[in-house]
This record gives structure tokens, C-alpha cells and sequence, in this order.
């Protein structure tokens, strides 16, 4: 009756009204019966699958799994899989390991010839092969994010797409892995930093540092997400660095303004996080909280200890620089910069450092 309504006020009366709606009815029930045929064969098929294949990862994070064989040492099986499955350029890898150009270049190319005369099998690891395979394929995901949050290269200064995608991977293996805490924290950590995002450039496209960002411009959604992610992980009782990493963000996030940051906590969390990561890098960014907490005097002293491994890395100088003109050294600030600037291919970086420099 409803399709006659619809058909016969532009199409005419038909000769017989009843044999047609006998007839469309008819069609109607066929088309029927065979829908609810195929919606009962997918549901059977859909209760077929085993209960994990809600958590299968997608081909990417598999072969991340795959190329970060434990034949390889750590640093080839991250500069491999960032190059081979991800795409980023030799370049781009070398400047997120602080080493140049060259030198990656020769490591990708003993890896490629460790697999080749070693014949290691390229094949998706077993269950329970996964977890010796699970911090490098946590790094390659965190330096994916990092290149997208901070461009190395081109004239972009920011790029969405790899920062995006780098929370795809992390929250797909989260949902692969949910018992692991650690890709709980690299996806806090992820969401913390781009609750950020919107803040991060002016109108004109220039950089604004976390001290000056307009904090009203941050993602609360995001934020809460991060949190709430940070304690889930922290109900399973194994700390690492990337949920301490999370909490730092966080405490930065939950600050109503950079004077009210808790600085103290802070120095705590990065006392921590040495601990489980002694790197160069993370003592650099602790050596910015002791400023905040002890004087630039102090943090200007921690960071002129990493000269010799952070001699090559532009925010050496850039927070030296910083802290120099701090301490109204501004001769030695104007030379610190111009060093950070030579070390960063970022436009919005490069465009802030020489804003520095003319005044």
C-alpha cells in the first residue's frame, strides 16, 4: 500500500490495482527473506572468529613485529623498521637518533646484511615471541610520533598525519596486547601531547612554546583520556618509561598555568624516569626542571655536563641559550642560538631561534 502510494499518483491507476499489490508484496517478502538469510549467515560467521580478533593488529604493526627480530640490535631493529615500514627517509631516522646521515646509512645497510647471511626467517612472530619484540616496535611508534609532532625536515613544520597515525598504532596495540602497560602509557603519552596541538602554532604559523601557549585551547577530552589511560596502566604493576614519560605530560597538562606547574613533582618524575632511561636527551629535559626548581645557574651547570653527547643537537644550544639569557649572558645566549639554528631544518624552530636573534 505505501509503494502504491508513492507510484500511482505519478504513474496512473494500473489496469488491475489488486494483482498489482499482490504481486509487489510478493517481491517485497522475497527481498525480505533473503536479507534476513544473509544478516543470519554473517552472524554465524561473525561467532565463528576466535575472541581475539577483535585485537588483531593491521599489517603495519605486524610487520613492525617482523622486522624488530632480536638477531638485530635494538638501535638497527628501530633505524629498519622506521625505514622499511614506515617510510620515513634516511635523514629523518638519523637526525631522531642524533647521529649523522652517514653513519645510519651504514648501520641500515649491516642490518640488511646480517638477515640476508644469517638467513633470518621473515615471518610474523609467534604469541609468545611478542614480548621480546614490544619496546622496539614501542619506539618506532614514539619516533613516528615525534617526526610528526616536530618535523625534521621539509617546510612543513608540523605533520598531522604521522602524529595521527602514530596513535592509530599505538591504540591498536593496546587493544592487541591489553595487558602490557607499556603501550597503555605510549598512548597516554601520544593523546597528552596532542591535546596540545591547536596551541602549538599562532595565527601566523609561528611556534609558541608550552610557557606561552593559550592553555583554554587544549583538548580536555584528550587530556582526561591520557589520565585515565595512565591509571589503567597502572593497575598492572609493571612501570616503564613511557608511563613516566605519560605522567610528566600529564602533570604539564593539569597545570593551570606554566607558574603554577609543579615543579618539584616534576623533578621527581624526571629522577624516575633517569632511572629506567638514563639517556642524554632525559637529562637534558631534567636539567630544564632543576632550573625551574634550583636557578638557571644550576640546570645551565647539568646541561653544559652533556656538551660531548649532545654537542650535535640543536635543543642543546637552543636551552642553553635560554638559560645563558636567564643569567643575562646574552652575548653567550646570541652564540648558543646561532649553533641551535644551524641544527634544525624545522621552518617554525628555525623562524622562532632567528626572532631570538635579531633582538
Amino acid at each position: 500500500m505505501v509503494e502504491a502510494l508513492a507510484r500511482w499518483p505519478a504513474r496512473g491507476i494500473p489496469d488491475r490495482p489488486g494483482a498489482w499489490l499482490l504481486t509487489t508484496a510478493r517481491h517485497k517478502a522475497i527481498d525480505w527473506i533473503r536479507r534476513d538469510q544473509r544478516y543470519a549467515a554473517k552472524v554465524a560467521q561473525l561467532a565463528a572468529l576466535p575472541d581475539s580478533a577483535e585485537r588483531e593488529p593491521d599489517d603495519r604493526l605486524r610487520l613492525m613485529f617482523t622486522c624488530c627480530h632480536p638477531a638485530l640490535d635494538r638501535d638497527a631493529q628501530v633505524a629498519l623498521t622506521l625505514r622499511a615500514v614506515v617510510g620515513l627517509t634516511t635523514g629523518e631516522i638519523a637526525r631522531a637518533f642524533l647521529i649523522p646521515e652517514p653513519t645510519l646509512a651504514k648501520r641500515l645497510t649491516r642490518a640488511k646484511q646480517k638477515i640476508t647471511t644469517a638467513g633470518i626467517p621473515y615471518r610474523t612472530p609467534e604469541p609468545g615471541e611478542l614480548a621480546a619484540r614490544l619496546d622496539p616496535v614501542l619506539r618506532v611508534i614514539y619516533l613516528v610520533f615525534n617526526e610528526g609532532y616536530v618535523a625534521t625536515a621539509g617546510d612543513r613544520s608540523l605533520r598531522r598525519e604521522l602524529a595521527d597515525d602514530a596513535e592509530w598504532l599505538a591504540g591498536m596495540l593496546v587493544r592487541w596486547l591489553p595487558d602490557q602497560p607499556e603501550p597503555l602509557g605510549l598512548l597516554a603519552l601520544i593523546r597528552l601531547h596532542l591535546a596540545r596541538w591547536d596551541a602549538r602554532l599562532d595565527g601566523d604559523g609561528n611556534l609558541v612554546l608550552l610557557a606561552d601557549q593559550d592553555r583554554a585551547r587544549w583538548d580536555q577530552a584528550r587530556i582526561r583520556s591520557g589520565v585515565a589511560l595512565i591509571e589503567r596502566a597502572a593497575t598492572v604493576g609493571r612501570l616503564g618509561p613511557f608511563q613516566v614519560e605519560a605522567a610528566i605530560a600529564a602533570l604539564h597538562d593539569e597545570a593551570p598555568s606554566w607558574e603554577a606547574t609543579d615543579w618539584p613533582q616534576l623533578l621527581q618524575l624526571y629522577t624516575l624516569l633517569e632511572g629506567l632511561d638514563p639517556s642524554p636527551v632525559v637529562k637534558l629535559n631534567k636539567a630544564i626542571v632543576v632550573a625551574e626548581v634550583a636557578g638557571p645557574a644550576e640546570g645551565l651547570a647539568r646541561v653544559e655536563a652533556l656538551a660531548d653527547e649532545l654537542g650535535r643537537y640543536y635543543l642543546f644550544h637552543a636551552t642553553r641559550a635560554a638559560l645563558l639569557r636567564r643569567l643575562g649572558r646574552d652575548d653567550d645566549a646570541h652564540r648558543a642560538d646561532a649553533q641551535a639554528l644551524g641544527g634544525t631544518q624545522n621552518p617554525a624552530e628555525r623562524a622562532l631561534i632567528q626572532r631570538r636573534l635579531s633582538t
